[in-house]
């Protein structure tokens, strides 16, 4: 990084004092800045891989030991004792790097003289500087591309599919359809400083709902055994209508997904672009494919190998976007949803800036884009976090509002010095597209009890070895049907597979299982495995309610899943209390009163078996159920906890499934057996499955599903 201060040796030298000179003492300066930061890649390296931050936190330390080296050398000011003593000190900086480096010798690379520096690196570097009380230098640079001013630029990738699509559509067209929204007009208003009176307008402009008015619903088309609630069906209408940009605020429950899904094909958005946290990305594929299934959608996971680049729609988490932020700003979008849109709250974040990015090219190429925020965070707390949802919208910009807020409020006669100002400017950016309905207030439209599931994608290491484990225990359940076919005396044969005997085998299987020590997986260890795997995906989930609509009672059947979900919800400021099977009544009573009365106790995590039945927690009408029961009736009892007579509002059980595993067959099972029991409540001769029952049939769905792949490769 070439300087002008390095031209200047006079000049340099006066900067030098001035970045060290006024302070003196150890804890000061730049030295003990680089010594907390080099601890911290060292921690990360003992942890596993080095992560992309923390090989940037590697180089900038690197870059500025080598300078303050170099500067301690040449000033003259210092002391030769203080020279040394500061030499040595970075010395100590530079071992712990030089050990690092040694444990994950790709580091090394970050080291070379001509080592590329990235905007991150430089951003990183400037902060530092300033933390330690120092001026940055003016740097010398390559006017850069609108590429590289993107976060993250050094680490893009561009999937394959991707670019067959851009080869097969090169072309692009603007659309200038609505050019005439965008001229400068006169504006009284053009001299206020308006955003601080917008924000505050949501305190002092009155206690009317924030929603917009929305049309009444006149037969939207769903697809064949879907059904809308009326208040899904309104905002679908506005799309139609022609409104274009929403921050949609529905409580959780009341089917955000569908309606974004649903207002893009009445919009024709497409393609779409969903930006999504991790937990839910899975659940958006899915969600899609239910509600418009002739459009094709891809999900984009790690570096986006398997994307489907012709899709109609893509969904991407926000952990990932730098990296493909590049590709999804040129590939065509007219319409973008960002779902827990509060994640873009610190605009200054990567996820934020790319977020905005993505919006801000949109609108450059489509006139007027379906652009939607999701989020179930009220609005009348902390308006200011919502500056970054407004300017994805397009109704500000980082100083003033855009043309058509600017227009709405010039209509009002009124100026941020008139009282009347603050409910009129509510209403004015109400009407933008703020739609929020509460679960009480569409009680009608909703069951007052009901289940939705969550899939979550367990695509880690730990993801990794279940579905190994998976594998081995249906190998292992293959050799025990093929030693029986084997054995078998009758010498009686069956075409194709025998159903009988695949459930003899899977009954000594859970016989075993049951009364022996295994050596490896079973059912049993495995929903453990998966249950652990998801602990942190169900509490991340937990927090996000909890952040929108209050009190979140969390379920799980082992203690480790209770152990981890709580960590999370220390790492988030989230106070909580427990239910166990070991607590003395004395704490259990303590701990559900602090849920029902505190209101700064915002989740409750119980054990499945110690807290499912006996207590009343409908001061929630949301639940977690982190873990799969092995009944429906253990899962409705824990229900049963929030969904109690008094409780004023739906009910929505979250029940958190892990995809690709066993955990879906399992839910399916409960399902099935679920409806079983209604049938038998209702006079049927049918018996009541127990837990046995789904335990035996998770292990003959393994075998089966096992048998006929082994026939569909012999064929």
């Amino acid at each position: 990084m070439a300087r002008r201060g390095q031209r200047q040796s006079g000049n340099n030298r006066n900067q030098a004092s001035q970045r060290s000179g006024r302070r003196h003492g150890d804890n000061e300066g730049i030295i003990p800045v680089l010594a907390r930061a080099v601890r911290e890649v060292e921690a990360r390296s003992q942890r596993g891989p080095v992560s992309p931050s923390a090989r940037t936190k590697f180089q900038v330390v690197a870059l500025l030991v080598r300078e303050e080296r170099a500067r301690i050398k040449a000033d003259a000011e210092l002391t030769e004792a203080r020279k040394a003593d500061q030499l040595k000190r970075l010395d100590g900086v530079a071992t712990i790097l030089a050990k690092t480096a040694a444990s994950d010798t790709t580091l090394l690379s970050l080291l070379a003289e001509d080592a590329k520096v990235s905007d991150a690196a430089k951003e990183l570097r400037r902060e530092m500087i300033a933390s330690a009380g120092m001026e940055a230098e003016e740097e010398d640079e390559p006017e850069p591309t609108e590429a590289e001013l993107l976060p993250g630029a050094d680490r893009r990738v561009v999937p394959q599919s991707v670019i067959q699509r851009q080869l097969s559509n090169p072309f692009l067209v603007p659309d200038f359809s609505a050019a005439d929204e965008s001229r400068p007009k006169a504006r009284r208003l053009a001299t206020w400083e308006l955003l601080g009176p917008l924000f505050r307008s949501f305190e002092y402009g009155g206690s009317q709902a924030a929603c917009m008015p929305l049309p009444e619903p006149n037969g939207t088309k769903v697809p064949a055994g879907l059904e809308l609630m009326r208040h899904q069906s309104q905002l679908i209408h506005s799309a139609a209508d022609g409104h274009r940009t929403y921050l949609l605020a529905d409580e959780p429950g009341l089917g955000k997904t569908a309606q974004a899904l649903l207002a893009a094909q009445a919009a024709d958005a497409f393609p779409l672009l969903a930006v999504v946290p991790n937990v839910v990305k899975t659940n958006w594929g899915r969600e899609a494919s239910i509600w418009t299934p002739n459009r094709p959608v891809t999900v984009i996971h790690g570096d986006g190998g398997d994307v489907d680049g012709f899709a109609d729609i893509v969904v991407v988490n926000y952990e990932i976007l730098d990296r493909h932020v590049g590709w999804l700003g040129d590939f065509g979008f007219r319409g973008m949803v960002v779902d827990e849109a509060h994640f873009i709250k610190n605009k200054q974040s990567q996820r934020s800036q790319n977020v905005l990015n993505l919006s801000e090219r949109i609108r450059a190429r489509i006139a007027r884009p379906l652009l939607m925020a999701l989020t179930g965070t009220p609005l009348i707390n902390d308006i200011e976090d919502f500056q970054a949802i407004w300017e994805f919208l397009g109704w500000i910009d980082d100083k003033k509002p855009r043309a058509k807020l600017m227009d709405k409020l010039e209509e009002t006669g009124l100026t941020p010095a008139d009282p009347g100002f603050y409910p009129a400017a509510r209403a004015a950016v109400v009407d933008m597209g703020i739609v929020r309905r509460r679960k009480v207030d569409v009680a009608a439209d909703i069951p007052a009890r009901r289940i939705a599931d969550l899939p979550v994608e367990l695509d880690d290491e730990i993801g990794r070895s279940i579905r190994e484990a998976e594998r081995q225990l249906a190998r292992h359940l293959l050799e025990r049907y093929d030693m029986a076919i084997a054995t078998r005396r009758s010498g009686a044969t069956v075409e194709g597979i025998d159903h009988e005997l695949v459930r003899r085998v899977a009954t000594w299987e859970r016989e075993d299982t049951t009364t022996t020590t295994s050596d490896g997986d079973n059912v049993f260890t495995m929903l453990r495995r998966i249950g652990q795997a998801k602990a942190g995906l169900a509490a991340d989930y937990a927090a996000q309610l909890a952040r929108s609509v209050g009190k979140v009672v969390f379920f799980a059947k082992h203690v480790d899943v209770m152990d981890l979900a709580g960590e999370t919800f220390e790492k988030r400021g989230i106070r909580y209390s427990e239910i166990r099977g070991d607590q003395t009544p004395k704490a259990r009573e303590a701990s559900i009163k602090a849920f029902q009365e505190d209101p700064d106790v915002q989740i409750i995590v119980c054990s499945l078996m110690a807290a499912g039945v006996g207590i009343n927690l409908q001061v929630s009408s949301n639940v977690v159920l982190a873990e799969l029961s092995w009944t429906d009736a253990e899962q409705t009892q824990a229900i049963d906890r929030v969904h109690r007579i008094g409780q004023a509002e739906p009910v929505t059980a979250w029940r958190i499934i892990a995809s690709q595993t066993i955990d879906t067959k399992i839910a399916e099972l409960i399902d099935s057996k679920a409806g079983l029991a209604a049938r038998a409540l209702d006079g049927s001769d049918e018996e009541v499955g127990s837990s046995v029952d789904i335990q035996l049939e998770a292990l003959v769905a393994l075998l089966t599903a096992a048998l006929e792949e082994r026939e569909g490769l012999l064929a």
